[in-house]
């Protein structure tokens, strides 16, 4: 196949990336710079909604995982406006410019996240839940809207609620492991909130399954089957780099440090359970957290 993919340089991309070559298939970046772009890529503006039709013709699917990060910054009006444009406006060019096409690819698969639910305690959250409330939230639902006028056309459009991604290489994991390594690690707040996470092993192999298998479209949720608590996540990392993990950040200290971010990112609860994906029978590598975490680590 020859597969278009933006993103490509973050995390999951360039986990992506290598496999699918490795699979046969021909693949293209999607890029911001001109600097970038030579051989293999494709340039575009997602800011700026500006996506040349005749540099996407010819593809037989697309993943679209490009975005501002959701943690990297604190959230001042100005850094949540980015993070919503990057979202929904690089998604609506890339909906909208498929859409034109004579003959457009047969498949979409956009990046989503499991923050399309808000925080729900200890509901059980699935595919056709509806959506939470607050700015993550919000964000989530008009990134997927985004997305529909490719579907409108009959590509095929898989949106992948992505929960957290394990991976020692980068993402939330990575920004977690220096207090832990020095023993001054702890469950946040009460630690009572869930958390829906997928390996970045088992992310790649549901974005490959997601471009092949037709059984899977609208909402997926990307997530192991077995979401765990925030204070079970710290007891077992803990157990994992054998340090202990006695020192909870109370949440005024959370807020304190990353406002509004903490109650939407780090506090809030989210019991994901892949429905689709089990429905498929689609083949987990990590179902367990400690599998999952000593994996991405080295500690097996």
């Amino acid at each position: 196949m020859k597969i278009l993919v933006s993103g490509a340089s973050g995390l999951v991309g360039s986990a992506l990336v290598p496999v699918l070559v490795a699979r046969g298939h021909t693949v293209v970046r999607l890029v911001r710079s001109a600097a970038q772009a030579g051989e293999g890529a494709v340039v575009w503006d997602p800011l700026g909604e500006k996506l040349e039709a005749g540099d996407v013709e010819g593809f037989d699917a697309v993943v679209h995982l490009a975005g501002e990060g959701i943690a990297t910054k604190r959230w001042t009006e100005e850094q949540k406006a980015l993070i919503r444009d990057s979202r929904v406006k690089g998604s609506g060019i890339i909906a909208r410019t498929l859409a034109g096409l004579a003959s457009p690819p047969a498949v979409l698969v956009c990046a989503s996240a499991v923050g399309y639910y808000g925080d729900r305690g200890d509901e059980i959250l699935v595919e056709e839940s509806p959506p939470g409330k607050g700015f993550l939230a919000d964000t989530c639902r008009m990134w997927e809207e985004a997305s529909q006028p490719a579907a409108d056309k009959g590509i095929r459009v898989v949106r992948l609620r992505i929960g957290v991604v394990l991976s020692g290489k980068g993402g939330a994991l990575k920004l977690m492991l220096p207090p832990f390594q020095l023993g001054l690690g702890g469950p946040l707040g009460a630690g009572r909130h869930y958390m829906s996470w997928i390996s970045l092993e088992d992310l790649v192999g549901v974005i490959e399954c997601a471009i092949t298998d037709k059984r899977l479209s609208g909402p997926v949720n990307a997530v192991a089957p077995n979401p765990v608590t925030n204070l079970e996540f710290t007891r077992i990392l803990g157990e994992v780099l054998r340090r202990p993990t006695i020192f909870p950040v109370p949440p005024f200290a959370l807020r304190l440090m990353f406002g509004q971010m903490a109650d939407e990112v780090l506090l809030a609860s989210q019991r994901v359970v892949p429905n689709k994906l089990m429905g498929i029978d689609y083949s987990f590598r990590h179902r367990a957290v400690e599998a999952a975490l000593r994996s991405a680590l080295g500690r097996n």
